[in-house]
Parts: C-alpha cells; sequence; structure tokens
C-alpha cells in the first residue's frame, strides 16, 4: 500500500517536530515517519545525569516554551522528554511510531519513501533523522586487544555502572567533559580524561543563547566570505554547566593527552608511561545518519550532502534539517532548529503552491 502526501519527514525528534509544526501552519499535508517506539527522538536514551546548556525558556521549539524544571536551572533529559511529548500532543503533530525509513527514491511522481510497514509518496522529504544513531569512534592502534569494556556516549547511563573500576573518557567536547564529570564526582569509580587538546571552557556564564547567537554569526561571516574572528570560539567549546563547573572547581577534571595505543591492560601514552584501565568511554562525537539517503547518490567525493540552507543542492525536493551547522546555525539544538525548519518549510509551501510543470 502507497500512501500519498505533499511531504513525508524522517524522524520524529526535535528536528522532526520543530518541521512539523510549521508545515502544520501552513497548512501543508505532512506526515513525520519516527523509528523510536515513544516520542522524544534521541533524548530517551541519554545518560541520567545530563543537563542542557540552558534554562528552559531558552531551550524551546516554535510556539510552545519549554516550562521549568523545578529546581533544576537546567533542565534534565527526562524534562526535554516530557517537554517533547507534550510538543507533539498539544500540536497534534502526524507522528507515525515505530516506522523504520529503509530508503528515499526518485521516480516519476516525485520521492518514494520505502519503509518497514508500507511505502509513502511524497512531493518534498524532509530528512531530519539526527547524529545520535551513527556513534564515531577513531581508530586507535591495539582497541582489538584492549581486555576491558569499550563503549560510546550512546551507551553510557551512570557511574553505578563502572562501581570499583577505573574508566577512560576519551573526548574533549561536552559530552566528554560532562561524563568524565559524572564519574570523577561519583564514590564508587576513578577516571582519567584524555584529550587531544587541552579543554577549552568557555565563561561560566555563557549558556546556550550565546552559542547560538555565535553560531548564527559564524554561518552569516562564512556565508559572506570573511573569516569567523569575533565571539566566543565555538560550538565545540565546553560549557561550564555546574556539574562540570565544580568538578573543574575541586580538580576534578584534570585532562591527560591522548594515549598512543591501548594494550589488554590500559592505555600506553608516547612517553611510554602507562594506566591500569577497565573500562574505555569513547565521548568522540556522531556522523550523520543519513543512510535512508543512499538510494540518491547525493554525497560528494568527501562524504557530504552538499546544501543550499536547508535543500540539498543535487536534489530540491530533498530538505535536511538538525545536522548541525551546515544545516543552519546550530540546528542540532532546541533553540536553534526553530529558524531552519520555518525557512524549509516556507520555501516548501511556496513551491507546493505552484503548478505542476
Amino acid at each position: 500500500m502507497t500512501t500519498i502526501k505533499d511531504v513525508v519527514v524522517v524522524g520524529g525528534g526535535q528536528a522532526g517536530l520543530a518541521a512539523g509544526y510549521h508545515l502544520r501552519r501552513k497548512g501543508v499535508d505532512v506526515t513525520i515517519l519516527d523509528a523510536q517506539d515513544a516520542p522524544g527522538g534521541a533524548w530517551p536514551h541519554m545518560w541520567e545525569s545530563l543537563h542542557l546548556f540552558s534554562p528552559a525558556e531558552l531551550s524551546s521549539l516554535p510556539g510552545r516554551l519549554m516550562p521549568p524544571q523545578p529546581g533544576q536551572p537546567y533542565p534534565q533529559a527526562a524534562h526535554v522528554v516530557d517537554y517533547l511529548t507534550d510538543y507533539e500532543r498539544r500540536y497534534d503533530l502526524p507522528v507515525h511510531r515505530p516506522v523504520r525509513v529503509t530508503g528515499v527514491h526518485r521516480d516519476r511522481r516525485g520521492l518514494r519513501v520505502e519503509t518497514d510497514s508500507g511505502t509513502w509518496q511524497a512531493r518534498f522529504v524532509i530528512s531530519a533523522t539526527g547524529t545520535w544513531w551513527r556513534p564515531f569512534v577513531p581508530s586507535v592502534p591495539g582497541q582489538g586487544f584492549f581486555g576491558g569494556r569499550q563503549i560510546h556516549t550512546v551507551d553510557y547511563r551512570s557511574p553505578k555502572d563502572f562501581s570499583g573500576q577505573h574508566v577512560l573518557v576519551v573526548g574533549g567536547g561536552n559530552s566528554g567533559a560532562q561524563i568524565a564529570a559524572d564519574l570523577a564526582a561519583s564514590d564508587g569509580a576513578e577516571c582519567t580524561w584524555v584529550t587531544r587538546r587541552p579543554p577549552r571552557y568557555l565563561p561560566d556564564d555563557i549558556d546556550g543563547r550565546a552559542l547560538f547567537d555565535a553560531a548564527t554569526a559564524r554561518r552569516r561571516a562564512l556565508e559572506a566570505g570573511r573569516e569567523d574572528t569575533g565571539g566566543v570560539a565555538g560550538l565545540g567549546d565546553i560549557v561550564a554547566v555546574p556539574a562540570v563547573r565544580e568538578a573543574r572547581d575541586r580538580g576534578l577534571l584534570i585532562p591527560r593527552g591522548m594515549f598512543e595505543r591501548l594494550e589488554p591492560d590500559g592505555p600506553v601514552w608516547p612517553d611510554g608511561s602507562r594506566r591500569h584501565a577497565d573500562a574505555v568511554v569513547w565521548a568522540t562525537g556522531f556522523r550523520p545518519a543519513l543512510a535512508h539517503l543512499a538510494p540518491l547518490q547525493l554525497r560528494d567525493a568527501n562524504g557530504h550532502i552538499p546544501t543550499d540552507g536547508t535543500r540539498a543542492t543535487a536534489e530540491p525536493r530533498l530538505h535536511l534539517l538538525g545536522y548541525g551547522d551546515w544545516t543552519g546555525p546550530a540546528s542540532a539544538t532546541l533553540i536553534g532548529v526553530g529558524r531552519p525548519a520555518r525557512d524549509a518549510a516556507a520555501q516548501i509551501s511556496r513551491q507546493l503552491s505552484r503548478p505542476r510543470q
């Protein structure tokens, strides 16, 4: 059975919901396909202690302010799940789940979206699958011989899982800092934080609003052909949320440089020093989850899909939303995704109003 829609959104997390909100406001016939069993996108899979970088009022999707979480200046992941669940319900967004998209194909009627539960025919597709489902782990000599446990950020939940163990946390970004702080401050686990370069903390009063403004300014500067020379260093720097700030100020976040190799019982650094380790948490980032777009053959030599704003330059019926600055300034964040979602919906709505050729 084939279902025909003006727009199919692939992904029911924050980016997909923002797109659905703006498309519904413009009267567009849209369906959102979500592979998850419940609302919230990636947020239900985050670690227990995770907090947002910003207060609730600065972490909202279009049309609905996130309510504050009592006793928490920076809301926890579970609060975000509740907010996204309420958002989806409040705006009666047409989310179908669980539906796993296996491929997006061109045909004479538009774009054909194949799934594990049927086929959707669409004039336009918005891909909003994010990056959480494609974790990146670098290749390190001896990695396969390490005798301990190795997990990525996506699998980390709590220090309780590492009671009595020494854990390496590899990664100098926000995830690495938060997980290292979580482990270092616990009673039952020890932690060594490993970073390729010395960590750079943003000023303690910087939160998500300032980061969004910095990302917007950087995008405009680059589009104008200028070097990015102003504002904070960028979204890769560490936001000193309360838990990270406390661990840092207590001297618990002392990073070591990257080790040279892993041996069965732990890492070895270039100077020959060693450290026993029971586990490694690879907080080493993500790549865009775009396997469903492979049939369109849009990647360039660098594996990237070129875009003009959110629209794929080689396939104008496809928009990509929520993957980072290349699909809109700070578009992988709650506060940042609203503007590119609005722009994509407006562009699609204009195209739909034109007579078919």
